[in-house]
């Protein structure tokens, strides 16, 4: 039944809503693990900002049960919310967690990392994602540690044990796992898990769904539409879990990114054609998409910060 609810969800336009409440009370995870497809499961974040509520569980945490071994990918955003995570894979599997993988630089990706540390499992991101990490670790596990109070005990920088550069293919199992850096997108290493034989792609941020995505200083819009279209998109995934986002299609997450990134630049272009300055800029018109979830936290920033990069352009 929930792998038939996940399913269902893939072909589905569903918006979020921050207003509901935790899913799991029993756990520290937001949700329960659900089966996307066999053999690969996800724990589906909050659409919301990290909360003492939600544990900071707001992103997709997945795994992949190989047939010899289980591949995890997120560490997870604090020590206890990736033992919640290992406890949930225990449930379904006796076989062991053999790698944890990074899907880039942020807290909810790798503060995780320590729990995973004491297990003696690898840990691996690409180079650029530990390089992110390593500058902005402390100030990220201080805010965390705001916000998840008591929840962020036993919280320490822990870094990948591995880094790659451009890709790296691993066999375990039954599954053929391709780790990849398709280029510059959302952030510093982004990394998307390909999955060839079973057409599903673990997506990272590169692509979300259901919530508005947020646009950082280090953020190249134009770039990341860029590798959507030369990288990303060519892989031709049936199933994509979205680094933020119910598990669906590459319709739906190019409607919620890419097509969201085109429509910004174009807004944005406008507004500077018409003498625009900064200021002016934070009130373009995006109400195509004022019902996504974090809207209202991150419409302004977005625009202001592709103002910022774009006003040199002209």
């Amino acid at each position: 039944m929930k792998r038939l609810l996940a399913l269902a969800l893939i072909g589905s336009p569903v918006f979020a809503s921050e207003d509901i409440a935790d899913q799991y009370p029993g756990s520290l995870l937001y949700s329960k693990p659900v089966e996307v497809i066999p053999h690969v499961w996800s724990a589906i974040g909050a659409t919301a900002p990290p909360t003492y509520e939600n544990a900071g569980h707001n992103n997709n945490l997945s795994f992949i049960v190989t047939g010899d071994g289980v591949v995890v990918v997120n560490g997870g955003a604090s020590y206890h919310l990736a033992e919640a995570l290992h406890a949930e894979i225990h449930a379904i599997t006796d076989q062991p967690v053999k790698l944890v993988i990074d899907e880039n630089g942020q807290g909810h990706a790798m503060l995780g990392n320590a729990y995973w540390a004491t297990q003696d499992v690898p840990i691996l991101a690409h180079v650029d994602a530990a390089a992110h990490f390593e500058r902005d670790g402390p100030q990220t596990l201080r805010q965390h540690q705001d916000v998840l109070k008591e929840r962020s005990n036993g919280t320490v920088l822990t870094p990948p044990t591995e880094t790659f550069d451009d890709s790296r293919t691993i066999k375990m199992g039954n599954m053929r796992i391709e780790i990849l850096h398709l280029g510059p997108a959302h952030g510093p290493g982004d990394t998307q898990v390909w999955l060839p034989d079973l057409g599903l792609v673990i997506a990272g941020d590169i692509a979300f769904h259901e919530r508005m995505l947020p646009i950082f200083d280090d953020t190249n819009t134009r770039d990341w539409i860029e590798t959507w279209e030369t990288a990303f998109e060519p892989l031709g995934a049936t199933y994509v879990i979205p680094g933020h986002g119910h598990p669906t299609n590459m319709d739906q997450v190019r409607r919620y990114t890419h097509d969201y990134l085109v429509f910004l630049r174009a807004r944005i272009a406008e507004h500077i054609d018409a003498g625009g300055d900064l200021a002016g800029s934070y009130y373009v018109d995006q109400s195509p998409y004022a019902k996504l979830d974090t809207f209202e936290e991150l419409a302004t920033k977005n625009a202001g910060r592709v103002y910022e990069q774009m006003e040199f352009d002209f």
